[in-house]
């Protein structure tokens, strides 16, 4: 029996896809962005998130944990096990003990184990809103390619449903698994971080050839089934949307055969308070934040971007 490991089903989505859609985020991605909106997507394993603004300092999990050893360090301290900063305690086996305790729901177990059947039967209670707006259920993540199995087996279990299906991939994997996917979704939604190799190995901790390559792979191999790619660039203000690098993302996805849409994808800093529940440190490469509300927005700027690449010949979208 096939399992995969999720942390999220996000349902009525509107920005992963045409229609309304049910995202599933799985866990695990071999990618370190610097702007990751989703940390708790990057280690493959369950989790442990304290929510500090929530913890009432009541002490119910302290006394609950079964290794009698959670505590909290200092006066006014949330109990947790975040090596550097609360007492380390590699007894903690991710029970979930505490979790049930807290009475604020300030602690939350990240991440769990799904069968395929026991995924698409949650998916299915969606089914008459995927069919009225056109939409579908989309894997996301973290990278779903790096569960290779589960996806293909939850791809053709939405399939034989009737259910419309998208992928949400940074096209860092093994080519045979995407290549194998290719066959088995409607739709890729495909991301560009930044097209300079050096500079995306500085921001992402990985080169961005395979990434390359395997697009230009699953161009080739576009047939039948499957005929969509959407192309989705994140926009890291100082970062990713400088001439150079937009101008170079456009003289490469024009040189891919039949795809020609782009979307822009707004940057805001929520994922700076997730890392702070999963006690992560900072990323080694430091982003700018959005300064304002209207940078999470489609707003001028986003605009401007836009009308530069379709004059390059792309169909360009902000968001989705």
């Amino acid at each position: 029996m096939i399992r995969g490991r999720i942390f999220n089903v996000q349902r009525f989505s509107v920005h992963d896809g045409p229609g309304i859609r049910t995202t599933v985020f799985f866990k695990g991605c071999p990618l370190r962005c610097a702007w990751c909106h989703n940390p708790e997507s990057i280690r493959g394993e369950v989790e442990l998130a304290v929510a500090e603004s929530r913890c009432i300092h009541c002490g119910e999990c302290i006394e609950a944990c079964p290794t009698g050893r959670l505590e909290a360090l200092g006066e006014g301290s949330p109990a947790h096990y975040a090596p550097g900063a609360m007492l380390d305690a590699p007894e903690c086996t991710l029970c979930g003990t505490c979790v049930v305790t807290c009475p604020v729901e300030a602690r939350q177990l990240v991440g769990r184990l799904v069968t395929v059947d026991e995924l698409l039967a949650d998916l299915l209670k969606d089914r008459l809103f995927f069919d009225d707006s056109g939409g579908g259920v989309t894997f996301s993540g973290g990278e779903p390619l790096a569960q290779p199995e589960f996806l293909a087996a939850a791809l053709d279990a939405c399939r034989r449903q009737g259910v419309r299906t998208a992928v949400d991939t940074s096209g860092f994997c093994r080519q045979e698994d995407l290549l194998a996917v290719a066959g088995r979704t409607d739709l890729f939604l495909y991301d560009l971080k930044h097209m300079d190799d050096e500079r995306h190995r500085q921001l992402t901790g990985v080169s961005n050839r395979r990434i390359l390559d395997n697009l230009r792979a699953l161009v080739r191999a576009q047939v039948g089934a499957h005929e969509a790619i959407w192309i989705r660039v994140p926009v890291i203000p100082g970062v990713n949307d400088d001439a150079e690098n937009l101008d170079a993302t456009a003289r490469f996805v024009t040189s891919l055969p039949g795809v020609r849409r782009l979307h822009l994808l707004p940057y805001h800093g929520h994922g700076m308070g997730k890392r702070e529940r999963l006690s992560e440190p900072a990323p080694r490469t430091a982003v700018p934040l959005p300064e304002a509300p209207a940078a999470v927005d489609g707003n001028a700027h986003l605009e401007a971007l836009a009308e530069r690449l379709s004059a390059a010949g792309l169909e360009t979208h902000l968001g989705g």
